[in-house]
C-alpha cells in the first residue's frame, strides 16, 4: 500500500484550497451573479406582465362600459325616433281630419247654396206656371202685383209642406 506522506498531504490540501479559491473567484461568483440577475429579470418580467394584465382588464372593463353606454344611447335614440314618428303621424292624421272636415263643410255649404239657388229658380218657375195656369183658368189677366203676391203665398205654402229642411 501506498502511505501518503505529510508533505504530499499538505501540498494536496494547499492545491485544493487554491483551486477552490480560484474556482470561487472565477466561476461561482459570476454564475451566482448571473443566476441572481436572471431571477431578477424573470421577476421583473412577471411583475410587468401582471401590471399589463391588470391594465388590460381595466381597459376591457372600460370598453365594455362604453359599449353598454353606446347601446343604451342607441336604444334611447331609437325610442325617441319612434316617439317623434308617432307624434308626427298623429299630427298628420289630425291635419288630414281637419282638412277632410273643412272639405266636407265647404261641400255642405256649396250644396246648401245650390239648393237655395235651385229653390229660388224653382220658386220663380213655379210662380210663372201658377200665373200662367191661373190666367188661363180665369181667362183674364191679373195685375202684376196681385199675381206676384198670390204666387209667393202659394210657393211659401208649398215650400213649408214639401221641402225638407
Amino acid at each position: 500500500m501506498i502511505v501518503p506522506s505529510l508533505a504530499t498531504f499538505l501540498v494536496t490540501l494547499i492545491n485544493i484550497t487554491v483551486l477552490f479559491l480560484v474556482l470561487r473567484a472565477f466561476l461561482f461568483k459570476p454564475v451566482t451573479k448571473f443566476m441572481e440577475d436572471r431571477a431578477k429579470k424573470v421577476q421583473s418580467s412577471l411583475d410587468q406582465a401582471e401590471r399589463e394584465r391588470n391594465q388590460a382588464k381595466g381597459l376591457l372593463q372600460q370598453y365594455e362600459d362604453q359599449l353598454k353606454k353606446v347601446d343604451e344611447e342607441a336604444t334611447a335614440i331609437i325610442l325617441a325616433a319612434r316617439e317623434t314618428a308617432r307624434v308626427e303621424s298623429e299630427r298628420i292624421i289630425a291635419e288630414g281630419k281637419t282638412a277632410a272636415a273643412a272639405f266636407l263643410e265647404k261641400g255642405r255649404r256649396q250644396l246648401e247654396a245650390e239648393q237655395r239657388a235651385a229653390l229660388t229658380v224653382f220658386q220663380a218657375d213655379a210662380a210663372a206656371l201658377v200665373i200662367g195656369a191661373s190666367s188661363r183658368l180665369l181667362q183674364r189677366e191679373l195685375n202684376s202685383d196681385d199675381t206676384r203676391r198670390q204666387a209667393e203665398l202659394l210657393i211659401r205654402e208649398l215650400g213649408t209642406t214639401n221641402v225638407p229642411g
